[in-house]
């Protein structure tokens, strides 16, 4: 098979990716050892997440007339692409909690929801806890009002019927 059309298989493939994806984060992974890497790809595996190098002359191609077309202007050294289908978070949620443990990792910039945002702009949405937590956040912070309330109105009681 001649050069050009396995490359046109690649951004092909890049293509249907991004068909089906609510955001693509581009990530730079350089100096990660093969077990960081190992790791890394496990827990994006588990969330449901692609995660995958390409060219970036290839990633251009593939961008090109869509909505991650912003992209474009941050493919520049190695570039790892992650691709997430359902939360349009998940696959930076994961990469940020790796970053704890691999400082080497660095958001590039990305597309959340038709959103274009720089490396920083990535890193702070992926810091918003995830619907999940902000509800049980909110339900706790009802909770503790409501319980302290019970406890008042039970030692009122308790009070009352000691003194009759």
């Amino acid at each position: 098979m001649p050069k050009i059309e396995k490359k046109q298989l690649v951004v092909n493939e890049i293509k249907e990716k991004l068909q089906k994806a609510a955001s693509a984060v581009l990530v730079d992974g350089r100096g990660l050892t093969v077990e960081q890497d190992t790791a890394l790809r496990k827990n994006l595996r588990e969330a449901g997440v692609d995660y995958k190098v390409y060219k970036n002359a290839l990633l251009n191609f593939a961008v090109k007339d869509t909505s991650f077309e912003g992209l474009s202007a941050y493919l520049k050294g190695p570039t790892t692409l992650v691709v997430s289908y359902d939360d349009p978070v998940a696959g930076a949620r994961v990469i940020i909690k790796e970053m704890k443990t691999i400082p080497a990792l660095e958001f590039k910039a990305g597309v959340i929801e038709n959103a274009v945002y720089d490396g920083n702009g990535v890193k702070t949405i992926a810091s918003i806890p995830s619907k999940d937590e902000l509800l049980s956040k909110l339900l706790g912070s009802f909770k503790s009002p409501l319980a302290t309330f019970a406890r008042l109105v039970n030692a009122a009681a308790e009070k009352q019927s000691e003194s009759a």
